[in-house]
């Protein structure tokens, strides 16, 4: 008998979930990257070389130029410093310390301590801890506005990879699920983790998307390492071409929209039938620009809340976004799902 494709629902109505998942089950698989062999996992815990820097126009002060910059780090795991409030404790890359996951624009906050120590839009760059071999970094930022980079998360891999990587004697802690969850949304989405398959682990993702635009459905399945998450990395956001007019006309009477840097090169629109800028990441002739960047940039953000250890497991999302994986996350920890992994290599 096979086994059932829904795991312990955490969360959602299980008829709707199942339904959800007839509807992933009917989407075309548009490559397929699970027969590659599975990645090496580090073993030992890393930090860079040296100092590294990336700058660009803010993501909600457009006008205005931020810059992050790269530092090495002895303390495990990835850290905000916000340069501007010299009182506060840097920001850990935790599920703990996600304040909300955007309302005008949907995104991950991290906050810790005062109000005012927070950094928004941060998917995109803590998405890279798990797409890297680098397990303690500390990034600093002279506000909680980070740039709006053209090419995503692949400007910061390039600038990591000219900082160079330091190991240490650490080895690098893994964890799992117990078994395998699953968490249903409201329109119709769903995410499914489970613990790894066969003798090697790795993390292993089936992502499939389905909009009204000219994004339509698009479905891929890879494994984590560094290749793919490169080719992803690139991958910009996606919005609708009538938000794009909302936002540079009547949304800028609003303050969060009105220096939004959104623009033509950072954002891909889609009209009804067409996109209305050059899309990226053509496979066959079709754009999967943003199955890449809801997987590889949105998706492995939540997955990089995970404090413990370096998560492994097959990860399967259908039309899911920012809360449903930040709730699942948070609901791993609740109900205590999350365990070392136990293998040869741990």
């Amino acid at each position: 008998m096979d086994e059932d494709p829904i795991g312990l629902v955490l969360e959602g109505e299980s008829e709707r979930i199942r339904a959800s998942y007839e509807a992933f089950r009917r989407v075309p698989i548009d490559l397929d990257l699970w027969g590659e062999p599975l990645p090496e996992l580090p073993r030992y815990w890393n930090t860079i070389e040296k100092p590294v820097e990336v700058t660009g126009p803010g993501t909600f002060l457009g006008k205005a130029t931020r810059t992050l910059s790269f530092e090495p780090c002895e303390t495990p795991g990835w850290w905000f410093d916000r340069t501007d409030l010299a009182d506060d404790l840097p920001v850990k890359v935790s599920i703990r310390n996600v304040w909300n996951t955007g309302q005008v624009v949907s995104n991950i906050v991290l906050r810790s301590g005062a109000p005012s120590n927070y950094v928004r839009l941060v998917e995109h760059i803590i998405a890279l801890k798990l797409g890297t071999g680098i397990h303690s970094l500390m990034i600093k930022t002279e506000s909680g506005d980070p740039p709006l980079l053209t090419r995503y998360g692949r400007e910061i891999l390039e600038a990591l990879d000219g900082a160079g990587t330091r190991s240490s004697k650490l080895p690098v802690p893994y964890v799992t699920v117990k078994e395998p969850v699953t968490i249903g949304g409201s329109r119709g989405g769903f995410l499914t983790i489970s613990p790894p398959q066969g003798d090697r682990p790795a993390l292993s993702i089936d992502c499939a998307i389905d909009f009204k635009t000219a994004i339509g459905e698009q479905r891929i399945r890879y494994h984590v390492d560094g290749p793919n998450f490169r080719h992803g990395a690139e991958a910009r956001t996606n919005t609708t071409m009538l938000k794009m007019l909302y936002c540079k006309t009547i949304g800028k009477v609003f303050a969060d929209i009105r220096n939004l840097g959104y623009n033509w090169e950072n954002v891909l629109v889609a009209g009804r039938f067409g996109y209305l800028n050059k899309p990226k990441l053509v496979h066959e002739g079709k754009s999967l620009e943003a199955v890449w960047h809801r997987s590889a940039l949105d998706l492995c953000a939540a997955l990089a809340l995970i404090e413990d250890g370096r998560f492994v497991g097959r990860v399967t999302s259908y039309k899911a976004g920012h809360r449903l994986d930040v709730e699942m996350i948070r609901l791993l920890y609740r109900h205590q799902l999350l365990v070392p992994l136990k293998s040869s290599h741990s």
